[in-house]
């Protein structure tokens, strides 16, 4: 008998027995209709199981399908030619019988594949398919929809629009929220996420008096409107970005970005709308009458690193850059992983090969070359402080001061009618032709090498002419000696001559296949017919409300920021294979109310923590914490590890040493010794700064991209874009904040506050430190563990005081 033969017959036995089989699998007889209160979604329940379980041979990816069989698509799962899905019999479904198959030779997956369906997943497929097999997208894909907000049992818990989702998820759950946090947890806990700084003693002893019944939230008001609120939201803004102050790879040339950084803080403080934040950093440039602001911002997309390495071919180097630009762009917008796309079709997205080109049409159009590795590549925009600027304006002031007395004299060399030209006047008519064309220019307009031709030659036949002209000459010298010091930013810009883009075979740039248009992923909604095919359009689209990506991607990052984890917990995929959201109903919620409300993300970081759900008590019981380990019930407040970068302001900050400045260039806090000189094989040496530079936030530290700052142990390496923090746990944190100069340096500061400011007492100098650092106070076991350990330290140093004055001699502010 044939094979074929044979699985036929396996096949008809199957579709008798299938019906029994079902029950067994459901666990509780056929599924009648009032066993799904809801019918199965699709895109939330049906597409994760055949994305996880058959995309990898049944998918996108024509390079590795089997079969000719696609379940990625409605017309090909469904097809009716042999079909493999029968909608409203899941008896008569091959799907259904190769997935509940016992043979080993037919079952799907196979055995070999490591993938096998749960009980519960098949229940969810035959569910689907008696249903009439309803196709649906993606869930990230679907348009956000105004969710109605759901019923729950404890109405009286909720504070803000956020706080019944969470509830009602609990409630199903059967469980209970936490109570609220106390007010000294609350501040200190709200002042960390929003500014990155502790509260001062002050501040929480004026919060925990204040009994107004919005007192909590006047005090998040106050913080959203402080100036460090900008330094704090833009840390994952630059992780994001990929900015760095040098350019990377074993070169790793300086570069000057920092004006870029100051710029997106000022934006966050500004609380300028997301939409507008969005735009002018993708294409201010080509924004009508853009400003030299709204080029600045577009020196995002330019903090890709840059290779100056030697034998590096030119258009290689270009093509990386762009690539880069474009997967940074789909990462931060869109969250899809579309660095996958670069040499073949996505294997789980419905994104095409042809779709990454297209998108990296909109960026190959910069003049870039991709040659050199200077940092200060064109096309640049110069930048200048306050004080740059005020002085140059002082400049341009005396240099219209001196034109204007130079066009006195002209007009009396050079009589004329009106606004006629010089070359008019008789008195220009016996002139070399070089003359009378440098007079034809405005005064104001001519440069030095011209105003200096015009003073040599009327030296002698007019001193009073010729000593105008020279003072002119001398203010437009002093202006162009002056102008150099002002920051080179480099920037976006669009060439005069479009581009053409092609697919590149394998991702490799000097194998280009078929030519493409910029366009954005056909899985997604369309460019409008009438925006322009350059970024300018792309910048609009991401931020369309029709786009049903860019909102969810951004409210899921501000969840992650103020929880530790994000409502999508693959915050840096929303495709098919990251992560399901926890609320799914919450986070289109939060979507649609963040671009109703014009993209206002002060507005929507303010909604988050006053609602009830970011206000619990973090405290956890053993079955809680093994019920939901990582609290994505939310069940409690939010509770995780502080940045590293943030634990060195807060030590700053509660020892008094922390400079508050915002902006300006990177400053070099104490380093060990030696790391750069052995990453970079001697070719750079580190020179740690003096003075305040040393106390400034750690936003401002410079940052080497091939070796970062030292102390910050969890932070990227800034190469490439990086939207999901990263958190471990080893001992080298500990002996970090224990043996590093700036730690050290702030115990010591942080002691000498103290003993200023408190008197004799033991426990009343262990108090004030305690609440410097913690804002609380510590409980009677923690204050007589803190007494002993103080009075061994001082029975220790007073026995060697050699080590002592060791100690003290660390760290360079004065004691």
């Amino acid at each position: 008998m044939k094979n074929s033969d044979v699985f036929l017959r396996a096949l008809a036995s199957w579709r008798f027995i299938l019906p029994a089989l079902a029950m067994l699998v459901a666990g509780s007889g056929t599924i009648r209709a009032e066993d799904s209160p809801r019918p199965v979604n699709f895109g939330r329940e049906i597409l994760p199981i055949l994305s996880d379980h058959c995309f990898l041979c049944h998918g996108p990816d024509a390079g590795s399908r089997k079969a000719d069989l696609r379940l990625d698509m409605q017309e090909f799962a469904l097809r009716e030619k042999d079909p493999v899905i029968v909608p409203g019999k899941s008896a008569e479904s091959e799907l259904i019988l190769r997935v509940t198959s016992p043979d080993p030779d037919q079952v799907m997956p196979p055995p070999k594949s490591n993938h096998k369906l749960s009980a519960r997943q098949i229940e969810l497929l035959m569910r689907w398919i008696d249903e009439g097999a309803p196709w649906g997208k993606h869930w990230a894909f679907e348009p956000i929809r105004d969710e109605p907000t759901p019923a729950t049992k404890r109405g009286d818990w909720s504070r803000s629009a956020i706080d019944p989702f969470i509830l009602a998820r609990l409630e199903s759950e059967g469980l209970s929220p936490s109570p609220e946090a106390d007010k000294v947890a609350l501040i200190r806990r709200v002042s960390l996420d929003l500014v990155g700084l502790p509260p001062t003693i002050a501040e929480v002893d004026a919060f925990v008096k204040d009994d107004r019944p919005d007192a909590y939230e006047r005090l998040v008001d106050r913080l959203l409107a402080s100036p460090n609120y900008g330094e704090r939201m833009v840390w994952e803004w630059l992780e994001a970005a990929r900015y760095a102050d040098t350019n990377g790879y074993q070169g790793d040339s300086d570069r000057t970005m920092w004006p870029w950084r100051d710029w997106a803080v000022d934006a966050i403080n500004a609380n300028m709308p997301f939409d507008r934040f969005t735009v002018e950093q993708v294409a201010g440039d080509l924004l009508p009458g853009a400003t030299t602001s709204q080029k600045l911002a577009t020196g995002f997309e330019r903090n890709h690193p840059i290779n100056g390495e030697g034998g590096r071919i030119a258009e290689e180097n270009r093509v990386d850059y762009v690539m880069d630009m474009a997967e940074t762009t789909g990462t931060v917008w869109l969250g899809l992983t579309f660095n996958c796309c670069r040499c073949h079709d996505h294997k789980y997205d419905p994104l095409k090969q042809t779709d990454y080109y297209s998108l990296f049409g909109f960026f190959n159009q910069t003049p870039v070359t991709g040659e050199g590795g200077n940092g200060q590549t064109p096309p640049v925009v110069e930048v200048g402080s306050d004080a740059q600027t005020l002085y140059l304006q002082v400049f341009d002031d005396n240099r219209k001061l001196a034109s204007e007395d130079v066009d006195l004299h002209e007009r009396r060399v050079f009589p004329r009618v009106g606004d006629q030209p010089i070359s008019a006047s008789s008195a220009a008519r016996d002139l070399p032709p070089g003359l009378v064309a440098i007079l034809d220019i405005p005064s104001g307009k001519r440069d030095h090498v011209q105003i200096q031709t015009l003073e040599n030659h009327w030296k002698a036949p007019d001193p009073g002419y010729a000593a105008a002209l020279k003072s002119l000459r001398t203010v437009v010298e002093q202006r162009a000696a002056y102008r150099p010091t002002f920051a080179k930013v480099m920037v976006m810009e669009d060439q005069a001559k479009p581009r053409e883009t092609f697919v590149l075979d394998r991702g490799s740039y000097e194998r280009p296949t078929a030519r493409v248009e910029p366009a954005v992923p056909g899985a997604l909604p369309p460019l409008p017919a009438e925006a322009p095919r350059n970024r300018l359009g792309l910048a609009r689209w991401l931020v369309s409300p029709d786009n049903p990506l860019t909102a969810r991607v951004t409210v899921n990052r501000a969840w992650q920021l103020l929880f530790g984890i994000g409502l999508v917990k693959t915050s840096e995929d929303f495709g098919i294979q990251g992560e399901r959201p926890s609320h799914p109903e919450l986070l289109d919620a939060l979507a649609f109310e963040f671009v109703k409300s014009g993209w206002d993300v002060k507005r929507l970081h303010r909604k988050i923590v006053t609602s009830a759900t970011y206000r619990q008590a973090s405290r956890t019981s053993p079955a809680l914490l093994d019920r939901d380990p990582q609290n994505r019930l939310l069940a409690r407040g939010p509770r995780f590890r502080l940045p590293p970068w943030m634990i060195r302001d807060q030590a700053l900050a509660a020892s008094g040493l922390l400079v508050n400045r915002l902006g300006g260039p990177p400053v070099k806090p104490y380093q060990p010794s030696g790391v750069w000189e052995e990453a970079t094989f001697g070719t750079k040496t580190y020179q740690q700064d003096r003075g305040d530079a040393l106390y400034r936030r750690s936003l401002y530290t410079f940052w080497r991209r091939i070796v970062g700052p030292t102390g910050f142990f969890d932070s990227s390496a800034r190469s490439t874009c990086v939207v999901k923090p990263t958190r471990t746990n080893t001992p080298l944190h500990a002996l970090a904040t224990l043996n590093d100069t700036t730690y050290v340096e702030a115990a010591r500061a942080l002691a000498q506050l103290v003993l200023k400011t408190t008197g004799d007492s033991t426990s009343d100098r262990v108090e004030k430190g305690f609440r410097l650092v913690l804002a609380r106070r510590p409980t009677e076991g923690e204050l007589r563990v803190l007494t002993a350990v103080f009075e061994r330290a001082r029975s220790e140093f007073a026995a060697d005081r050699a080590s002592a004055e060791r100690y003290l001699a660390i760290g360079e502010s004065p004691r």
